[in-house]
């Protein structure tokens, strides 16, 4: 099972879990309609446009309601500590959620106990709680944006809200913001970090950079850090390794931009609806 963990803003959206469709510019969840926007639904709208180039594969969504106060959040959190164990999970990716540090620890328990763990995937409100409890050596990949790398590498942060200022000064120094994340091990086994130039990363070091093409329009988008990290775990979830999958995701996210050609007026749908065609040549090449 390719699962992703997320939320909707929108407060009035139940818990919902099934099979996820895109339906012209709507994601379809058990007869729900959701649009296709930033968040976790730009992340699965990136999946299932990847899922169509390099096959086929069901997405399984744990989606609820949820504008910041943890309800939503904490449902999602419950159901899946109540039904885990029952499921055979092969990638899983958490994604908008309220941080809580007593229910991460929960759901990673149970992903734990699984005869085979899942290849786990953090980004955005859960990655700040796999670091904040100190188990974020025990997932595969983080996909941080700068600052959010930043908070990864300030050992005494508990929140985002708390990266000290020298560090958050070091936006052009990201090689030693990921060894210093790694050195205080709140780091995942890899790293994709999203900006006007990527990274890929381990514990050793860059393993590959990538700041071309590029579309600068993205850069005031809101949405597109997700889509990579859908278009990432899409690939994962098919088998592909992950520096691998991470260096071909950053490539085709750049390219379905430029194919785009946004302005800061893009919808960030503008770009997963090109995300077929990049893919294609990229595999080409």
């Amino acid at each position: 099972m390719l699962a992703v963990v997320g939320t909707v803003p929108d407060p009035d959206f139940p818990l919902t879990v099934g099979r996820v469709d895109m339906v012209e510019d709507k994601l379809v969840l058990n007869g729900l309609h959701v649009p296709v926007n930033r968040g976790t639904p730009a992340l699965l709208g990136a999946m299932i446009n990847t899922l169509k180039v390099v096959g086929q594969k069901d997405i399984t969504g744990f989606i609820a309601g949820d504008i910041g106060l943890g309800e939503g959040s904490r449902n999602i959190y419950q159901y899946i500590v109540e039904n885990c164990s029952g499921m055979d999970l092969n990638t899983i990716v958490f994604h908008y959620l309220q941080p809580d540090v007593d229910w991460h620890n929960k759901i990673l328990f149970v992903l734990k106990d699984l005869a085979v763990k899942p290849i786990m995937i953090a980004d955005a409100g859960f990655m700040y709680a796999a670091k904040m409890s100190g188990q974020a050596e025990e997932y595969d990949l983080f996909t941080p944006d700068v600052g959010e790398l930043a908070f990864l590498a300030d050992e005494t942060a508990p929140h985002p809200f708390y990266t000290r200022g020298f560090i958050l000064h070091e936006d052009n120094k990201i090689p030693d913001l990921i060894s210093r994340a790694y050195l205080h091990k709140n780091a995942a086994k890899n790293l994709l970090v999203k900006g006007s130039t990527d990274f890929v990363a381990d514990k050793n070091g860059i393993v590959s950079s990538l700041n071309s093409p590029e579309a600068q329009a993205m850069e005031a988008m809101g949405g597109t850090g997700d889509t990579l990290t859908g278009i990432v775990t899409a690939l994962i979830g098919t088998g592909m390794k992950i520096p691998k999958a991470a260096a071909i995701a950053s490539t085709v996210n750049r390219l379905a931009g430029v194919y785009a050609a946004p302005t800061p007026a893009t919808q960030v749908l503008e770009i997963i609806q090109h995300i077929p065609a990049a893919l294609e040549k990229v595999l080409k090449e």
